[in-house]
């Protein structure tokens, strides 16, 4: 009888031993998830959210036509004083002051680089 009880607690041995080598790679991969698994990070509302910072499209870009205070300072150059722009039509920029005769107007091109159209 003792002799059973030996072989019978040797194979338990081996048995558990081999068990326990089956057992510890497939424990490696346990992920253990408390709470809800598609939850993001928990939000830090002392920081803007990404891309807050960035300016809008197209926010860096000059315009297409005359800028008024380009055109402005273009009627300085030309000897007016005073100047300040009146209207902006499709066509052109029209900038009044006053020169040495007086007041008068000089007419810009609605384009890139206001050129001078009439004074």
């Amino acid at each position: 009888m003792m002799q059973f009880l030996a072989k019978a607690g040797l194979a338990a041995m081996l048995t558990a031993g081999t068990l326990a080598g089956t057992v510890a790679p497939a424990a490696a991969q346990l992920n253990i998830i408390i709470g809800d698994q598609d939850r993001d990070q928990p939000r830090d509302y002392r920081r803007p959210p990404p891309g807050y910072e960035r300016p809008p499209l197209g926010y860096d870009r000059r315009p297409r036509g005359c800028d008024p205070r380009l055109a402005q300072d273009m009627a300085r150059d030309y000897g007016f004083r005073r100047a300040r722009v009146v209207d902006i039509t499709p066509r052109r920029v029209i900038v009044q002051g006053w020169t040495r005769r007086g007041p008068d107007e000089i007419s810009f091109g609605n384009v890139r680089g206001c050129p001078a159209l009439r004074r």
